[in-house]
């Protein structure tokens, strides 16, 4: 029985990041020698168990053959005489497939060690195509390390997306990828490696109808609508931004994928046109509510939110009842985060300043700070005080615009 640390821990340690979690592959063992060692079993599909002191992962050595389509169509065979090869030529990426003793040698039979140093996701055998989740973490690989995908391997996906494997993926399993991905440093890179194996169009088709969809002449004529979400995704995360708002970067302008082709290159009420597609999407990989109704309202308001100085009173109220902000203020300064990551995130605006974010702001708060109590109190008739409310507050909105300091 030996153990040796085997995947992440070995590739982070290689590439000089924080070691999280180690997890461990066991060669020549049974589940009845584990146990007796005290280890604690918590693998359903194959033998997997906790170490009784680290509580670190263990598996025995395995194989395993493809028996049906999809994530779950495999069986396991684990027993005292597979080899650690064996177990690691199973894995997805080479980068993956680097095992290390306890010495701290590393056991190395795949060329992941070289594919570490020239930063290239290359599959480790035939095998990757057999699991289409492996799209989805190669996907959030490129977008975490900023590797290439190996020419070889780009081409094993394409067939993969052509062989329908990837319509097999449940949906919780593709918003876990993608929710991952959307937290990298440049979650843009995920997207794009999905998009050149085929995989964005079956998976996220909502997203991949913005290429090739031209962006407003007077923004940024050299880029596509789909150029420019990436843009504005890379900047929220940037800016270390929550999941919700990296999601509502990435959902806000589904919209200009269904406006009329005799209307582009401009996008005249494209904001309405994006909530049908995007409600769709969201139902489809069964999105959090969080995440969903700050998209929705993102892309339903952006463009309002940037037109903040040019609204009435009455308006901006409108627009704050709209966002439910009174009631949320915390979700509406997402908004907000979301339309400045929309204004910066075109070509050469990176630095532009944005001053609605603050202005809004500062018309929430004025708002709030009606008493609605005492307007209440003070209605004669009672019929009459959500009206007199609203009047209150579009009065506090319109002296707060008035000493608001406007950009020149």
């Amino acid at each position: 029985m030996k153990c040796y640390i085997v995947g992440g821990a070995v590739r982070d340690r290689l590439l000089g990041l924080p070691v999280k979690d180690r997890d461990w592959v066991v060669v020549g063992a049974t589940p009845e020698a584990m146990l007796a060692r005290g280890f604690k079993p918590v693998g359903k599909d194959f033998p997997v168990f906790l170490h009784p002191h680290t509580h670190e992962e263990y598996a025995l050595a395995r194989t395993e053959r493809k028996v049906g389509r999809g994530y779950h169509g495999f069986t396991f065979h684990a027993a005292p005489d597979v080899t650690l090869e064996e177990d690691l030529i199973r894995r997805d990426l080479t980068i993956n497939a680097i095992a290390q003793d306890d010495d701290g040698t590393l056991i190395d039979p795949y060329g992941g060690v070289a594919d570490v140093r020239a930063g290239v996701l290359r599959h480790v055998s035939l095998a990757f195509a057999e699991d289409p989740v492996r799209i989805l973490r190669l996907a959030r690989f490129a977008a975490r390390f900023g590797f290439a995908v190996a020419p070889e391997t780009q081409t094993l996906m394409q067939q993969m997306v052509a062989n329908g494997e990837v319509d097999a993926l449940v949906a919780e399993r593709v918003w876990q990828e993608l929710a991952k991905g959307l937290m990298t440093d440049t979650p843009s890179r995920m997207l794009l490696a999905l998009r050149d194996c085929g995989a964005l169009a079956r998976l996220l088709p909502e997203l991949d109808a913005l290429f090739g969809v031209p962006q407003r002449a007077d923004y940024h004529p050299e880029i596509d609508t789909g150029d420019h979400v990436m843009r504005v995704l890379d900047y929220s995360a940037s800016q270390g931004q929550p999941l919700p708002v990296r999601f509502a970067a990435l959902m806000h302008d589904l919209g200009k994928a269904r406006t009329p082709a005799d209307i582009l290159p401009r996008h005249i009420g494209h904001e309405p046109r994006g909530e049908a597609p995007l409600l769709a999407l969201c139902e489809r990989l069964r999105v959090p509510a969080e995440c969903r109704d700050l998209a929705r309202i993102t892309a339903l308001y952006h463009t309002k939110v940037h037109t903040a100085f040019q609204l009435r009173p009455d308006t901006v109220l409108g627009l704050l009842r709209d966002c439910d902000a009174l009631r949320r203020p915390e979700r509406f300064a997402q908004l907000l985060a979301a339309c400045v990551a929309d204004a910066r995130g075109r070509l050469h605006f990176e630095q532009c300043d944005y001053p609605q974010a603050d202005y809004l702001a500062a018309m929430l708060a004025a708002a709030q700070a009606v008493d609605a109590g005492a307007v209440a109190k003070a209605c004669t008739d009672k019929k009459n005080i959500a009206q007199a409310v609203d009047a209150a507050r579009v009065a506090a909105i319109a002296q707060a615009k008035k000493t608001y300091p406007h950009p020149a």
